[in-house]
């Protein structure tokens, strides 16, 4: 059933409310996860020399901007939520843009790399291409986009206070090749356990330059 502006509109608000108002829980909560499986996934694609241009899309807090800040690259957050891009900004340093995903407003062809960690499940599946064309737009030619999401059997709706879609491969794959980008590895996390216990599918794919 197609959603409406309306339905679109009660989805971001009420989605953003929750993170707001568990900001301070989330950063403590996530502070300490290991994602370097998937930053070193993004930026062993990037071609050329370092440092990078990185877009950390739905920073959260920022850690991972801090991450990327270590290591010497220029890196960008974009969050939605009000409480998380302070924090981001505070945490990390960097700049940092508060936009709704559904209304992107991006640069053309600024970056290297753009890190999506757990963060594009949160769009409406008849949204996503739109929006997987702002980002490929955002990227040089020759770019990459990582990503990681939640995976399921292409169902969608509302967990909790937060709405989800949950792609399998195959279909996270159609819809990416559709957008314009091209494969170049997906695995499943987290690593080294039976893959019906790998409840994450990260994958990486490049803008054609």
């Amino acid at each position: 059933m197609k959603q409406t502006p309306d339905d679109l509109e009660k989805i971001t608000s009420t989605t953003l409310g929750h993170y707001n108002s568990v900001a301070e829980e989330f950063r403590e909560g996530t502070r300490d996860h290991d994602v370097s499986q998937n930053i070193d996934a993004l930026l062993r694609h990037i071609q050329g020399s370092a440092p990078f241009d990185i877009l950390d899309f739905g920073c959260g807090p920022g850690r991972d901007l801090q991450t990327f800040s270590r290591m010497g690259h220029t890196a960008v957050g974009l969050d939605g939520s009000e409480q998380f891009a302070q924090m981001a900004r505070a945490d990390s340093g960097c700049e940092v843009w508060q936009q709704d995903f559904l209304k992107l407003d991006l640069p053309g062809e600024r970056f290297d790399g753009i890190f999506a960690n757990a963060v594009l499940f949160h769009i409406p599946r008849q949204e996503l291409p739109r929006v997987l064309k702002a980002l490929r737009g955002a990227l040089k030619p020759g770019g990459v986009l990582f990503s990681s999401n939640p995976r399921g059997q292409n169902e969608e709706g509302w967990n909790g206070p937060r709405y989800g879609a949950y792609h399998n491969w195959k279909t996270w794959q159609q819809l990416l090749a559709e957008a314009g980008f091209v494969e170049l590895e997906h695995y499943y996390r987290p690593a080294g356990l039976p893959q019906e216990q790998q409840p994450w599918l990260a994958s990486v794919w490049r803008k054609p330059g």
